[in-house]
């Protein structure tokens, strides 16, 4: 298990995590054993096998949704800041663990060592977020029309809560339903990707600890493993709401499947983000912006760069700079700080990859930086691929559509109403942004005629939103949103409620009913 070399201290990281033997991953308690499937997971970093976990099966999967039932009855009784108080706990147990987790997200998922910190960073900012909600679960008190009638609204859990989570980050969007799920009285169920279940065990291991130190019983937070238990959530009355991140396609089928018996949907999807570079931009600022959301993660965003749209005036003035800054790209594992760019999750999304650029030269793009798999001695794995830059037009079909892979299409534009219109002419709707220092650009931008975006940003890229703000998007990418602001009430139910203080009985809108 784990790796051959461990310079990194890989090793030593999963010890920490209690990984030291990995063979299940059903519910919260990691130690019954499962008649599952074998899943492997292996390194995109270097192709070695990490571990292993069984996956969940039906019969799994049936005790791990009636501990969550019962689990449930006593859990949404605890009041909401004693509630908000473990969650509080488990953000103290992530800050000791950060380095660890952060280390085994990089290792499984292929991401920079810096991003998976960051990561784990994310789930501590959630849980401090979470922390502060449990106490401002606000409802509304209304007139009421009819004489000494006193109305409001409140919150209500909802049950239990299916987490449905994507390989590009492993712990950080699980985090961000499941800790505010929490301080809201819900117990979770998450089905992690087969292609990290580690980082969920992980996980799991660590918020055990806090519910054991607190005598809070199995079943608050629970774990299934394998693609079929995706279709036993999306199926089971008893999930009121799933939140799913994923592909378009896949999302298409959850969203369906879940509304056909009433359920609720979270859904975040697919991205196709687009920086606008005007003519009043700061090109040294582009450059962070336009580089980083394009190669970070290898391009394995929902909210990665995929397209640039430059004004021509500053067209190939802008080209000139990413060429440079390309060329200095240091490309391997992502446990080297001095590497920017790590792996692709697995060699399918390698032959994406060449696809895409195949697909984009048959439609008449042309390479502006070349890409291609990288080979040799620390690229065994064969998921390195590099960084690649295309001229395109937007209305290409490869264009429209989202590769999760560092290829970045530029084109011009000739005015801003124009550029708007290229940023929105595509399929989805997730993150945009413009450098401009004309306020009237700006202005334009993130008003109803500009960007149609669940995120829009002024002189930032489109990678990297912050906890404090809810994230997702509109289009394709779903209508979801999680996080910040008030996410928390698509894991409530809203209850309106009128009381009569008085002693006779009047109907609303004056309506009589006498005998």
């Amino acid at each position: 298990m784990a790796t051959t070399n461990d310079q990194f201290g890989i090793l030593d990281a999963m010890k920490h995590l209690g990984l030291e033997e990995v063979n299940n991953g059903t519910s919260t308690g990691l130690n019954s054993f499962s008649n599952g499937r074998i899943i492997e997971s292996y390194s995109p970093v270097n192709g070695e096998l990490i571990g292993k976990v069984k996956a969940t099966t039906a019969e799994d999967y049936e005790k791990v949704m009636q501990t969550a039932q019962e689990a449930y009855k006593s859990w949404k009784l605890v009041p909401a800041p004693k509630r908000g108080d473990i969650v509080r706990q488990i953000g103290e147990e992530l800050r000791a663990n950060k380095e660890h987790l952060g280390k085994l997200v990089s290792y499984e998922m292929g991401k920079s060592l810096q991003e998976g910190l960051g990561e784990v960073q994310e789930m501590i900012d959630i849980c401090d977020f979470a922390v502060g909600l449990s106490r401002q679960l606000y409802g509304l008190t209304m007139h009421s029309e009819r004489p000494m009638h006193r109305m409001y609204e409140q919150w209500h859990p909802i049950g239990i809560v299916g987490v449905i989570s994507a390989f590009n980050f492993p712990v950080a969007v699980w985090s961000w339903n499941t800790m505010i799920a929490w301080v809201c009285g819900d117990v979770c169920v998450w089905k992690p990707s087969s292609k990290t279940p580690l980082c969920a065990v992980a996980c799991q291991n660590i918020i055990a600890k806090v519910f054991k130190a607190n005598d809070i019983q199995e079943g608050v937070c629970n774990l299934v493993v394998g693609n079929e238990c995706g279709d036993l959530m999306n199926n089971d009355h008893r999930i009121p709401l799933v939140s799913f991140t994923g592909s378009t396609r896949i999302g298409r089928h959850v969203s369906k499947t879940v509304a056909e018996r009433f359920g609720n949907t979270i859904l975040e999807l697919g991205g196709n983000n687009a920086i606008i570079v005007s003519e009043h931009a700061d090109i040294n600022m582009v450059l962070v912006g336009a580089v980083f959301g394009a190669v970070g993660t290898a391009g394995q965003r929902c909210t990665s760069t995929r397209r640039l749209i430059i004004h021509e005036s500053v067209y190939d003035k802008t080209i000139q700079v990413l060429q440079s800054a390309y060329a200095q790209l240091k490309i391997g594992n992502p446990l080297d700080a001095a590497n920017h760019v790590g792996p692709l999750i697995d060699k399918g999304a390698v032959q994406d990859y060449l696809n895409a650029i195949e697909k984009a030269k048959q439609e008449g793009g042309k390479i502006i930086v070349e890409g291609g798999v990288v080979e040799g001695a620390g690229y065994e794995s064969g998921c390195y691929v590099k960084p690649c830059i295309i001229e395109a037009k937007n209305e290409f079909e490869i264009v429209q559509a989202e590769t999760f892979a560092p290829i970045l299409y530029v084109m011009k534009y000739n005015n801003i109403e124009e550029a708007i219109a290229m940023q929105n002419g595509v399929p989805q709707g997730l993150s945009s942004s413009i450098f401009t220092n004309n306020m009237r650009e700006m202005e334009l931008f993130l008003s109803h005629a500009g960007s149609d975006c669940g995120i829009a940003n002024v002189n930032i890229g489109t990678s990297g939103a912050e906890i404090g703000g809810a994230f997702g998007g509109e289009k394709e990418t779903g209508g979801g949103r999680e996080s910040g602001s008030d996410a928390w009430k698509a894991y409530m139910r809203r209850q309106t409620n009128t009381i009569n203080y008085g002693s006779q009985l009047p109907l609303a809108q004056g309506i009589k009913f006498d005998f």
